[in-house]
């Protein structure tokens, strides 16, 4: 079970050939049960009882373990099961999942069910596992939205494996980066598989400072993308683009800010939906036998307090009449319907619609969760970025004045999408079918109400989150986000958008009581592609005045 060996086993996985798939996994098994029968033999000679998974065998043990539960392809879920019993046999313990479903926020039987999926699904499904060797938890909360999902699938590939100006390695090294500048020690974890999984150099990983100078120097447009888009110049970019020897081409720069929106937008989506560490990760296995109570007290000073609790009810720890959740969406179709009633009636002078923006972004820097407060970077997470203390600052804090970034002045559509497809070909189409997608998408449906235009509702969404970034649509009347979203929803957009790593289960269940947790996946999407639009909108505006 050399890990290069095992490497090249767990890739036969993959195969869309059944045939391919039985080799792979029979060879697997082998090297499995040899290594547990050698320890299990070893005690019994020396007459102690069977240890516990040892020298590479728990993380192979844990990663069948996912296989078993998480495989779109039922002849690799049902081998894992085998070879997992004939380890047990044997008298080794074998691991047990910790979680409940892909999701803390959503109960597991509201998700999609590996093997219970439909055709659509099961493509999707298996596209992701042939591409990424798992089925992550972020695919299965996505796949509430399967047309969103396929374009997500597609992009993250591209950036991911097929040709581009990066090396692999350096990719995912870049996803490192930018996922753990929010701590977000779910997306580190998989992508420091990822990247040792591609030939990346182990020393890179005991810090930033152990990295290339190269990618040392991406670490300051990588916190103020994060953080504070808004005071990116020309003169960074020239910074990285004439560093002599440790220079960054533009098609490069362009892979690299692609890369690092991309995972900080994924970052959001991750804490906003409470994704659950995957199976085979650390924290999503344990191979402590369960109590009769189905959790013991060393799961509770872990913070896992068993389904019943985490699942107590629709509206988690915010007790509310059903009557009430109702009241909530008639009062909102009723705004969107006088307001659409107002539209029709009488338009806003352009001064006015000026002011109703400053307004709506002055008072969005007040919106703040009572639960807000500094949470230090975990080691094991921060070591990946610099500057720790470096996190989001609202706008006009301390009278630092930004001005406002008007999008008839510089927009993805008339600019960057240009810009990204001439120095990343196809890349700027990939990234402009998914935004169209999320800003799009809808059932025509508001909780139990079924034929709602909610146009206006998403509008007002995407707009906030650009609103916070300083982004003013001239033709929007900002005076439309005060009625239709209430402060408990602003909370949750604005923690998720600009401090994700401090979105907790009850923001999520506070806002929208009544609707079904799909619309709430639905409102993270649009979440994670306005604020990925608006930090390249920001950094590409800076490339196109270093380039003229």
């Amino acid at each position: 079970m050399e890990e290069r060996e095992g490497e090249v086993r767990w890739d036969g996985l993959c195969s869309r050939d059944t045939a391919a798939r039985d080799a792979a996994l029979d060879t697997i098994g082998q090297a499995v049960l040899r290594r547990a029968e050698s320890i299990a033999s070893g005690a019994a000679a020396d007459g102690l009882p069977v240890p516990a998974a040892r020298d590479g065998l728990g993380e192979a043990l844990a990663r069948l373990l996912m296989l078993s539960k998480r495989c779109p392809f039922p002849d690799v879920r049902e081998k894992s099961e085998a070879i997992l019993s004939g380890v047990q046999e044997l008298g080794i313990r074998i691991p047990r999942p910790l979680g409940h479903g892909p999701s803390r926020f959503i109960p597991e039987k509201e998700t999609i069910q590996v093997g219970k999926e439909d055709a659509t699904m099961h493509t999707l499904f298996a596209e992701s596992f042939a591409a990424l060797g798992r089925l992550d938890n972020v695919t299965l909360v996505m796949v509430f939205h399967p047309q969103y999902l396929e374009s997500f699938l597609k992009t993250q590939h591209y950036l991911l494996q097929m040709d581009g100006p990066l090396p692999l390695h350096y990719r995912h090294y870049i996803g490192i980066m930018a996922a753990a500048r929010h701590q977000c020690s779910y997306l580190v974890n998989l992508h420091v598989n990822d990247f040792l999984h591609v030939g990346g150099d182990p020393k890179w990983l005991n810090g930033l400072e152990n990295a290339p100078q190269k990618l040392q120097n991406l670490g300051e447009l990588n916190k103020m993308l994060a953080h504070r888009p808004w005071l990116i110049t020309k003169e960074h970019i020239e910074q990285l683009l004439k560093t002599e020897e440790n220079s960054w081409s533009l098609a490069e720069l362009i892979h690299a800010v692609v890369l690092l929106t991309h995972y900080h937008s994924l970052a959001s989506f991750t804490f906003g939906c409470g994704i659950s560490p995957e199976i085979d990760c650390e924290g999503g296995h344990t191979f402590r036998p369960p109590s009769v109570s189905n959790y013991c007290i060393c799961d509770i000073t872990n913070g896992y307090h068993g389904v019943d609790e985490i699942h107590a009810s629709p509206a988690g720890s915010i007790p509310v009449s059903s009557t009430e959740s109702v009241c909530e969406v008639e009062a909102l179709m009723e705004k969107m319907k006088q307001l659409q009633e107002c539209r029709d009636e009488e338009e806003a002078s352009q001064e006015e619609m000026a002011t109703r923006f400053e307004r709506e972004k002055r008072e969005s820097m007040f919106v703040c969760s009572s639960e807000d407060e500094e949470s230090a970077a975990t080691r094991d997470v921060s070591r990946h970025f610099e500057d720790t203390s470096y996190g989001y600052k609202d706008f006009s804090r301390h009278g630092m004045h930004v001005p406002t970034f008007r999008v008839q002045d510089y927009s993805w559509e008339d600019h960057g999408y240009s810009l990204v497809n001439r120095l990343y070909p196809d890349v700027g189409q990939l990234l402009d079918e998914k935004f169209h997608i999320a800003y799009n998408l809808t059932y025509n449906t508001m909780a139990m109400h079924k034929d709602v235009d909610t146009s206006m509702l998403r509008r007002a969404i995407w707009n906030y989150i650009h609103c916070m970034f300083g982004i003013r649509y001239d033709d929007y009347d900002y005076g439309e986000i005060n009625q239709l979203l209430d402060r408990s929803f602003k909370v949750y957009i604005k923690t998720v958008v600009c401090t994700p790593e401090k979105t907790t289960k009850r923001m999520y269940d506070s806002f929208w009581r009544q609707f079904e947790h799909s619309e709430k996946v639905h409102v993270n999407l649009l979440l994670v592609e306005a604020r990925m639009q608006a930090e390249l909108l920001y950094a590409l505006r800076a490339i196109t005045r270093y380039m003229t």
